[in-house]
């Protein structure tokens, strides 16, 4: 089973040569990382499994995201995979909290995607939106707005979100192949 790390722990494990990854979206990795972090979006980890076990076997793994739910989730991808790594609990947040430093890369040259929270805080919103507004002509649209907020409540308590995983589908939040490859030989590195 792959640990948790607090930042101590990770700082402690980037000085002996630990490489760090980052499972966010590229637009989220460049508004701010842990120093010298590698960006794998969390849809990529599957593909590039090869490569995360070699860095894993010569410098160690630790894996971060925003807030520990993404990095968790690819930890567990990972251990499925037997590759050792650790998640940063609470992320680059719980990172700068405790007074370390981020570096910031220049967005992506493509289109202007959305984080990820903001694109499940649109659609939830225009589909309650819409189950609202549909309901007073047809009462059962409502149950689409029922849906919707039982999917939060149910987000919010487990800390996984079904409907980013299912928007993380979407072409235009999947990483282009030129950046697998740039990706690729970040890690191999």
């Amino acid at each position: 089973m792959n640990a948790p790390l607090d930042p101590a722990q990770l700082e402690s494990r980037i000085a002996d040569g630990a490489l760090v990854v980052d499972v966010r979206s590229a637009d989220e990795y460049a508004q701010g990382h842990v120093p010298g972090a590698v960006n794998v979006p969390l849809d990529s980890v599957a593909h590039l499994l090869p490569e995360l076990r070699e860095a894993a076997e010569r410098r160690g793994l630790a894996v971060v995201c925003a807030s520990g739910v993404r990095s968790r989730t690819a930890c567990e991808q990972l251990d499925r995979a037997g590759v050792a790594a650790g998640a940063l609990e609470g992320g680059t947040a719980a990172w700068q909290a405790a007074g370390l430093p981020v570096e910031r890369s220049e967005r992506p040259a493509r289109r202007g995607v959305w984080a990820m929270d903001r694109q499940v805080r649109f659609t939830a919103g225009a589909l309650v939106l819409t189950g609202l507004t549909l309901g007073g002509r047809m009462p059962r649209a409502r149950l689409l707005s029922a849906g919707i907020a039982a999917g939060l409540v149910y987000s919010g308590v487990s800390g996984s979100c079904g409907m980013a995983a299912a928007l993380a589908k979407l072409p235009h939040n999947r990483p282009r192949p030129q950046n697998l490859d740039a990706t690729r030989a970040a890690l191999r590195a």
